[in-house]
C-alpha cells in the first residue's frame, strides 16, 4: 500500500455536556486499555471534520501512533442550496450520516485489518451511522466524552496543521479530490520530531513492512 493514502476532517466543535452524543456510543473510557493510553501498535485513530463556510467539510482520520493521516472528500450532493430539502431525507451538505459512513468506510477499507483497530471520534452528528459503520467494516468505533478534545490529542494537532492547507472562513469546497490527496501527501511527508524526525508516511511504511514481514516468516 502506498503511503500517500487516499485523500477525509474542521474546527475543533464544542459540544454541550448535556449533549448525550450518538445513540449506543462506545465512550473512550471503554477502548481496552492499551488503546487509551498512547499505542505502542499502530492502528488505532481519531476522526473530525474540517468545518469551512456554506456547511463545507473535509474528514480527517489521523493514526495515534504514526500520525499517518488520511483526508476524506466530502463534496456537496447535486442540488445543495437549489433544491428544497426534504424532511428526514438525506442531507445535501456533503456530510450527512450515510453520507460519512460511506465516506469513511471507503476511506479505511484501503488499509488492512491490523492497522484498523479502532476509530475514536468527536460527538459530531455526522457519525450517527456508526453501528452500521462498524457492522459494515467491522472496526469499533468510540466517542470522546463532552469538551474533551484532549482525548483525541493526535487529531487536534494535525487539524491544526491541515489549517495551513485550509484556512478557516473558507469554503472547504473549492479542493477536489485531487487537491485533497495532494495535501494528504504534503503532510504525511513532513518529518516529526516526536517520530525521531521521520516522516508519518515513514513510519507507517516500516510498521506496514514489518507486519508483512512477521507474516511471511509465520507461513514460511
Amino acid at each position: 500500500m502506498s503511503a500517500h493514502g487516499p485523500g477525509a476532517a474542521g474546527p475543533s466543535r464544542t459540544i454541550p455536556s448535556q449533549d448525550p452524543g450518538p445513540p449506543h456510543r462506545g465512550n473512550v473510557d471503554q477502548r481496552p486499555p492499551r488503546r487509551s493510553r498512547r499505542p505502542r501498535r499502530p492502528g488505532t485513530w481519531g476522526g473530525e471534520l474540517l468545518i469551512g463556510l456554506e456547511r463545507s467539510a473535509i474528514g480527517t482520520v489521523v493514526e495515534r501512533t504514526t500520525r499517518f493521516t488520511m483526508l476524506v472528500h466530502l463534496p456537496r450532493k447535486e442540488g445543495y442550496q437549489f433544491r428544497a430539502s426534504i424532511k428526514n431525507g438525506p442531507a445535501l451538505a456533503g456530510y450527512g450520516a450515510i453520507t460519512m459512513k460511506n465516506a469513511l468506510a471507503d476511506t479505511m477499507s484501503t488499509l488492512p485489518k491490523q492497522l484498523t483497530r479502532s476509530v475514536t471520534w468527536d460527538r459530531g452528528k455526522e457519525i450517527s451511522a456508526h453501528a452500521l459503520f462498524t457492522i459494515e467494516t467491522g472496526i469499533p468505533v468510540y466517542f470522546v466524552d463532552p469538551v474533551s478534545p484532549w482525548q483525541r490529542g493526535t487529531n487536534e494537532n494535525t487539524n491544526g496543521l491541515l489549517r495551513q492547507y485550509f484556512p478557516k472562513n473558507t469554503d472547504l469546497s473549492r479542493w477536489t479530490a485531487e487537491d485533497i490527496s495532494a495535501v494528504t501527501h504534503a503532510l504525511n511527508s513532513r518529518p516529526r520530531k516526536t517520530l525521531g524526525w521521520r516522516t508519518p508516511a515513514e513510519a507507517f511504511n516500516e510498521y506496514l513492512q514489518s507486519t508483512q514481514q512477521a507474516g511471511v516468516a509465520t507461513t514460511g
